[in-house]
Order: structure tokens, then sequence, then C-alpha cells
């Protein structure tokens, strides 16, 4: 399992939006992605800095791997 990197909110919103996602909409702090095909949904807070688990969250929510999201950096 490769160490998930330390990264703003805004990294991974550019990240999650080069493997296919959009954004829907936002509320506050919280911007939410959406992708069609397969359809997925997610919550990325747009802070200075995601804690691990969070991080690891959106990488699931997404269904992806540590190693693809990694790559989309």
């Amino acid at each position: 399992m490769s160490k998930l990197p330390k990264i703003s909110g805004r990294q991974c919103l550019k990240a999650l939006e080069s493997a296919g996602f959009y954004v829907k909409r936002q509320r506050g702090s919280h911007i939410i992605l959406r992708r069609d095909d397969p359809f997925a949904q997610l919550v990325v807070p747009n802070h200075k800095e995601l804690d691990r688990g969070t991080l690891r969250a959106i990488i699931r929510q997404a269904d992806m791997s540590v190693e693809q999201f990694i790559s989309l950096l």
C-alpha cells in the first residue's frame, strides 16, 4: 500500500477532475463532485490540508486505488 501524500483540497479536486469528475455544486467549503458513468458522487472539503483518513475515504468512494490517484497528481 502506497503512502498517502499530504495534499490540499484544491489539489485533490484537480486530480479527480482529470479522472472524469465535475463540480456539481458547493456549500461552504465542501465541494460536491459527480461522475456520470459509472455513477459516483463525493464531497471534497476545500481545506489547506486533507486528513489522511478523509483522503483515503475520498479515494475509496471514487472507486480508485491509491496508486491510481497518485498518478493523477
